[in-house]
């Protein structure tokens, strides 16, 4: 199962992280933006190609230490179909070197399109009467489950990993998800959906194929939820840039020492900024935050 692969990648690299690749020209190093626009121009085509020198050089830096990627599809799709070749190639790239990816594409609609959404990103792509290789081939799909259990079915039938939105990481996330009916605030009753959901799906290690996204920005939220869904894996978003902190996100984890993966995007990303580092360095930096933030989230599970 999907689920079991990604707790195994985590006892693997004793690190519960995953990485997340929402590349701007903005984190990207000068040199590299100078390189790719002198040779292919300033254009979608030249952005594309400084994301993908960028991310191949981050994931050889990252590959031995955090256990998963998490590319955000927005940040390839607004570069058009350049930047969804990256997304792919960033995909592909990441998986040959033995890491677990998350692709963070909050898809959904009704069953038919939810299910061409779910072969896109995580099955297989049926052309008359040839399977074809897997259009994006992610191990694990975010999804946002507005429109019920018809727009779920879909991914859970392929067999790979979702993570359903339950309360995110954003400012304004309360209100929607804080609204209250029949008593319990609207993330409590989809984090009971999410429960049941995941019932069928349950691996060897006693999780589900079925998680949710909980951000770190809500830690007593955090910790509610464990509660509802003991068997659900967290996706747990807003560590680092948006304030999560490792005692925040240490409640998202059972006794065990499981049940819940930690993202970092811009302050791995950006570490060589943010450090003063050079930019030639930028992989550098980003290795050695993803060691501390390793370091310090253990230092609080354990």
């Amino acid at each position: 199962m999907s689920i079991d692969k990604l707790i195994e990648c985590i006892k693997e690299k004793e690190n519960p992280t995953v990485a997340g690749l929402d590349p701007k020209l903005d984190y990207i190093p000068s040199f590299i933006i100078k390189e790719t626009f002198d040779k292919y121009g300033k254009n979608l085509k030249g952005a594309a190609e400084a994301i993908w020198t960028f991310n191949k050089e981050l994931i050889d830096r990252l590959c031995d230490i955090v256990p998963a990627i998490k590319p955000q599809s927005a940040y390839y799709e607004m570069y058009g179909w350049e930047g969804v070749r990256v997304l792919e190639q960033t995909i592909s790239y990441a998986k040959a070197k033995g890491l677990y990816v998350i692709a963070d594409v909050k898809r959904n609609d009704i069953g038919s399109t939810a299910e061409a959404y779910a072969k896109a990103y995580l099955g297989e792509t049926k052309i008359e009467d040839e399977i074809f290789q897997r259009a994006f081939d992610a191990d694990s799909a975010t999804v946002n489950a507005y429109l019920g259990i018809d727009g779920i079915e879909p991914f859970i039938k392929e067999g790979k990993g979702i993570f359903v939105l339950v309360k995110t990481s954003n400012p304004s996330s309360g209100q929607v998800q804080d609204i209250i009916a029949d008593g319990e605030p609207i993330y409590e009753k989809m984090a009971k959906l999410v429960d049941d959901w995941g019932k069928g799906n349950v691996g060897k290690y006693g999780y589900s194929n079925v998680g949710a996204v909980v951000g770190a920005t809500y830690p007593v939220q955090l910790k509610k939820l464990r509660k509802i869904m003991p068997k659900a894996y967290f996706l747990v978003p807003g560590y680092g840039a948006q304030g999560g902190k490792a005692e925040d996100v240490a409640k998202a984890f059972n006794q065990d020492g499981l049940g819940a993966i930690i993202n970092a995007s811009r302050s791995i990303m950006c570490a060589y900024k943010n450090t003063g580092a050079n930019e030639e360095d930028f992989a550098k930096a980003a290795r050695q935050e993803a060691i501390n933030m390793r370091d310090e989230i253990r230092r609080h599970i354990q």
